[in-house]
């Protein structure tokens, strides 16, 4: 069953340099308190994975912690580009940048087959974009019918952080709203941390809840607000402001430092 650890802890244990990591979370619930534990302790070379890269892993990037993303769409939810992420690739700023692109049904599948142990996913998608021949994907024929579809590689993840409402104490986790991956990126990789707004003594049915068993998941931690500033359907709720002063406040190299200095790395919430 899960460990119920510090987060500090868990990104200790969980989370190595060179890894391949997915921090997910679809508009909410996504786990910023993880990502800045995970900048705090300075791992490097992380390949980092996930649907919508937005703020978090604009950040992450920033700080140097990417060698390379995989991703669908990447930019600040609303408001436009990610301007370390664009830095980066433009500039190798504050190290170059390797990336993956693929559409975001095609990452929905490759979650979902490395969920589902098997090496691939087959889809129709893919044809008659100009990604057929700049990204990881093959097409193929149907052995029954004959038609031509694309087959995309299940994603290999040495671990997958995701952030939910509650756990019990026994590990099993429990998060409602918009579900995105956070099942399949935890079932699909190696080792898995799961932080949480509470930890409760039982956990009581959600309407559209899903429930994460604790023998699936490695550690989880209580995280109070981590997933701010996304939200928490039901406890925390978004704060657009900060949205649009990172657009502003990401565009400038130092600026961006000093506050990743004074706000992250001292440890202090955002």
């Amino acid at each position: 069953m899960a460990q119920i650890s510090t987060l500090a802890g868990a990104v200790a244990e969980l989370v190595r340099d060179g890894d391949t990591v997915a921090l997910e979370g679809f508009t909410h619930l996504i786990p910023f308190a993880a990502g800045h534990e995970v900048i705090r302790q300075g791992r490097v070379d992380l390949t980092l994975v996930r649907m919508t890269p937005d703020l978090l892993y604009d950040q992450m990037v920033g700080m140097g912690c990417a060698r390379k993303l995989v991703f669908s769409y990447g930019g600040n939810p609303g408001v436009g580009s990610l301007h370390r992420f664009r830095d980066a690739i433009e500039n190798g700023w504050p190290r170059p940048l390797e990336i993956e692109e693929h559409s975001h049904a095609g990452m929905a599948n490759r979650y979902a087959a490395a969920a589902a142990g098997l090496p691939m996913a087959i889809m129709r998608g893919y044809a008659g974009t100009d990604l057929m021949e700049r990204t990881r994907v093959e097409e193929i024929e149907c052995p029954f019918s004959g038609e031509k579809l694309v087959a995309v590689p299940a994603l290999d993840l040495d671990v997958a952080i995701v952030h939910a409402q509650e756990a019990d104490r026994d590990g099993n986790v429990q998060l409602w709203g918009i579900p995105g991956v956070q099942k399949e990126a935890v079932l699909g990789a190696d080792r898995s941390l799961v932080t949480v707004e509470r930890i409760v003594e039982a956990l009581e049915p959600r309407p559209g809840g899903v429930v994460i068993p604790g023998w699936a998941v490695d550690a989880v931690a209580e995280a109070p607000g981590g997933s701010l500033p996304s939200y928490a359907l039901g406890i925390t709720e978004r704060d657009n402001d900060f949205y649009k002063f990172w657009d502003k406040l990401s565009r400038d190299r130092d600026e961006f430092r000093a506050w990743m200095e004074e706000n992250v790395m001292s440890g202090a919430a955002v």
